[in-house]
């Protein structure tokens, strides 16, 4: 795991990001230990803000504590899986038509420059790239919706989204990559349609799809989760 030295200035905050980015990005594994002296290690801080990064990470979600055993990175369930699918449905048609209320020719050329470029980065085989740029084109549609109460109280949930889509991001073969980045032109067409059922019904399918794709790789699915290591082992 590569994570960066952390200045002294606003530790905690700091630390948080870091282990929160390694989660994202796949560096920090669902079921990896994370202890606190090997962080702070590699963190070159103290254990302290160590501590309390992974008392942040676990109120959103990302990080779990068990009896006996420690902090882990969360591992998603079937429930977890059903929950944050069907709730992230739900907001999401929301916003897609908030964002289609408000929808121009700008609003679409900035959506579709980055649709292109995650396109571009799945052909390259840049799964890391196609990831980053997915949650790009979810968050400027949150952004794009302009609602600071909804920013606000469902910005725990949006975590558990970034971590959504990132497992959805892997478990896709290389061509199937490039056909999951293409599909966000789909919602692109719907909202610029002007009709709110369509956007909604295409959001809904884009969702659905992922959550089908990571059925099979939830802790309790079919595919067991990589064995836990210790943060910042080999």
């Amino acid at each position: 795991m590569a994570l960066k030295s952390v200045p002294d200035l606003n530790v905690a905050d700091r630390v948080t990001v870091e282990l929160r980015e390694a989660i994202f990005s796949g560096d920090l594994a669902p079921g990896s230990r994370l202890v606190e002296r090997k962080l702070a290690e590699r963190l070159g801080t103290s254990h302290i803000p160590v501590r309390e990064a992974l008392t942040r990470l676990t109120e959103e979600g990302l990080v779990e504590r068990l009896p006996h055993r420690g902090a882990r990175v969360a591992a998603l369930t079937s429930r977890d899986l059903e929950e944050i699918s069907s709730l992230r449905t739900l907001l999401e048609q929301f916003v897609v038509v908030r964002v289609q209320a408000e929808w121009d020719a700008k609003t679409e050329a900035r959506l579709r420059r980055t649709v292109q470029q995650m396109v571009d980065a799945a052909e390259r085989g840049s799964s890391a790239r196609v990831f980053e740029l997915d949650r790009r084109f979810h968050e400027q549609l949150w952004e794009l919706a302009d609602h600071r109460m909804l920013m606000t109280i469902t910005s725990q949930l949006r975590s558990r989204i970034t971590g959504f889509l990132r497992a959805a991001n892997v478990a896709l073969d290389p061509e199937a990559r490039v056909a999951h980045a293409e599909t966000h032109n789909l919602i692109i067409d719907a909202i610029a349609s002007g009709d709110p059922e369509r956007a909604r019904a295409v959001m809904a399918e884009h969702i659905g799809e992922a959550a089908a794709r990571l059925e099979s790789h939830t802790e309790d699915g079919d595919v067991a989760d990589a064995p836990a290591v210790e943060a910042g082992g080999s």
